[in-house]
């Protein structure tokens, strides 16, 4: 693992990381904030999952974070959202919904996607891996939260593995990808024609198919303009209300789809997820 980069923030430190990834092929870059700490602590971990067309750096630069994290105790971490390379396979028209930064947090099978884009693997299995020997972490305390594209992370692998992850939220996921243009462009992409694979990362059908968490947190903002095509949260408040999962479900006033809405409410998510990780 080598280190690109590491600053002093908040009496803690932020540094940002580049690895050869055996899931993807590819040198993949993430960045880690560690709170201050006594000698020997070890502490619990926040994942962020970035949205489409996104970086670690963005919620490293904008998310606003790091002071919260430092007084709350919590290590964040923010891998990137694709795997990188003049070998990895884009999107035929460069469109900024799918390949290069649009990875959607599967395991593609479909060529010629299926060699490199393994996020789904990576940021459960080898980043987690990575993070446990580098750093002082706890991980019997992790949860999780992205923002849309990341969202959908979050939501369907904090659904997948209840176990590991003692909190999950999201600030504007995509909640149904099976029923919306994002989704209907990216799943079969990646993963096939096949609907039956498609469930496993769509948080709504996950939870009609018997997923269970015991409570999610989701912010969305009312005036941002991918709600109605592209997010549709109310399709994830009546799939937990039929399932009984406790949703907290807050519509923004004012609020889009960006860093400013984000940053309003992290502090919100992380005092959330605190007090769950204990």
């Amino acid at each position: 693992m080598e280190t690109v980069s590491t600053n002093a923030a908040h009496g803690g430190t932020q540094g940002v990381y580049k690895h050869a990834s055996r899931e993807t092929g590819t040198d993949m870059t993430f960045s880690v904030f560690v709170p201050p700490h006594a000698d020997g602590a070890r502490l619990p971990v926040v994942w962020y999952l970035s949205g489409l067309t996104c970086t670690h750096a963005n919620v490293t630069e904008k998310g606003e974070y790091r002071r919260l994290c430092a007084e709350l105790g919590l290590i964040f971490v923010a891998p990137d959202t694709s795997p990188r390379g003049e070998d990895v396979a884009d999107d035929a028209d460069k469109a900024y919904d799918f390949g290069l930064g649009a990875g959607f947090y599967v395991d593609a099978t479909q060529e010629p996607f299926a060699k490199h884009y393994r996020m789904w693997s990576y940021v459960t299995d080898e980043l987690p891996g990575l993070i446990a020997q580098n750093f002082p972490a706890d991980m019997d305390r992790q949860s999780i939260m992205g923002h849309s594209m990341g969202g959908h992370g979050a939501l369907t692998i904090g659904l997948t593995f209840p176990d590991r992850y003692k909190a999950v939220s999201a600030f504007a996921p995509i909640v149904a990808p099976s029923q919306v243009p994002w989704g209907h462009k990216a799943l079969p992409g990646y993963l096939g024609e096949d609907r039956a694979a498609w469930r496993k990362h769509d948080a709504v059908a996950l939870i009609e198919d018997g997923a269970r968490v015991d409570a999610l947190l989701v912010d969305q903002g009312e005036a941002d303009n991918f709600l109605a095509a592209q997010l549709k949260p109310e399709l994830l408040e009546a799939a937990c209300a039929k399932a009984g999962v406790d949703l907290t479900l807050r519509m923004q006033p004012g609020y889009d789809h960006s860093y400013y809405f984000i940053s309003t409410f992290m502090e919100d998510h992380l005092t959330w997820h605190a007090k769950r990780l204990g």
